[in-house]
C-alpha cells in the first residue's frame, strides 16, 4: 500500500504543539513534585508503629497502585465531586490522580530505601544520643537517597508517559492537541509519528540519566 507521506502541513499548528508540549512537561514535573512530597510523608508515617497511623495510608497506597491511572482520572473527575459536593475542573482532577498515584509508587521506592539501611546504623545512632530525626536526616537519608535516586529517575520517566493519559479528561497535553490535528487534516500517521517523536526526544535523555545514575551509584 503506498502512502504520501508529508510533515510539512505541521508547521502551521506549530503553536498548538508547543501548547500540548508546555502541558506535558509541566504537569510531568508538577504532579513528579507533589508525588514526591506525598510519598514521603506516606512512606515516613508508614513506618510508624502506631497502626492507626500507618494502616490507612498502606492501604491508600494500595488502592493507588493496584488501579489503572486512566480509571482513576475517570473516578476523580466524575465520581469525587459527588462525594465532596466540589466540581473540579480536568486540569485539577488530573493534578490530583497523578500526583496520589506517583505518590503511592514514590511511598514505596522511599521506604524500600529507608528499610534498606542496615540496623546497625540506627543502633548507632541511638547509642549516641540521637533523636528520630537527627537520625533519619544526618545517617539514615544520605545513604538512603543514593539508593532511591535510580527508581525515582524511572518512576519520574512514568509520570510522564502518563500524562498521555490526561487528553480523556480534555487538558490540551500532547496527545490531546494531536487528536484536534488529525481531525481537522485527517493525517493520524504523520500526527502521531511527530508525537511519538516529541516524547522520544524528552524521554530518552531521562531514561539516559537513569541508567547512568544507577551504574556511577553500583560502583
Amino acid at each position: 500500500m503506498h502512502y504520501d507521506w508529508s510533515f510539512g502541513f505541521l508547521l502551521q499548528y506549530s503553536k498548538l504543539i508547543a501548547i500540548g508540549t508546555a502541558y506535558t512537561i509541566g504537569f510531568t514535573l508538577l504532579t513528579a513534585a507533589s508525588g514526591f512530597v506525598i510519598g514521603c510523608v506516606v512512606a515516613i508515617a508508614s513506618l510508624s508503629k502506631m497502626r492507626f497511623v500507618s494502616t490507612p495510608l498502606v492501604m491508600l497506597v494500595e488502592v493507588f497502585r493496584c488501579t489503572p491511572v486512566l480509571v482513576q482520572l475517570v473516578w476523580i473527575y466524575y465520581a469525587l465531586p459527588v462525594l465532596i459536593g466540589v466540581e473540579l475542573s480536568p486540569a485539577v482532577a488530573a493534578f490530583i490522580a497523578l500526583s496520589f498515584y506517583g505518590g503511592a509508587f514514590y511511598s514505596e521506592i522511599i521506604r524500600g530505601g529507608i528499610v534498606s539501611i542496615d540496623m546497625g546504623q540506627w543502633d548507632a545512632g541511638r547509642a549516641l544520643g540521637m533523636r528520630r530525626f537527627d537520625l533519619m536526616r544526618r545517617i539514615v537519608m544520605p545513604q538512603a537517597l543514593k539508593r532511591m535516586i535510580p527508581p525515582l529517575v524511572n518512576q519520574a520517566v512514568l509520570q510522564l508517559k502518563n500524562t498521555s493519559l490526561l487528553s480523556v479528561l480534555a487538558v490540551p497535553d500532547l496527545l490531546y492537541q494531536g487528536q484536534l490535528i488529525t481531525s481537522a487534516t485527517y493525517r493520524p500517521l504523520e500526527t502521531y509519528t511527530m508525537i511519538a517523536a516529541i516524547y522520544f526526544i524528552i524521554l530518552f535523555p531521562m531514561t539516559r540519566a537513569a541508567s547512568v545514575l544507577e551504574a556511577r551509584l553500583a560502583r
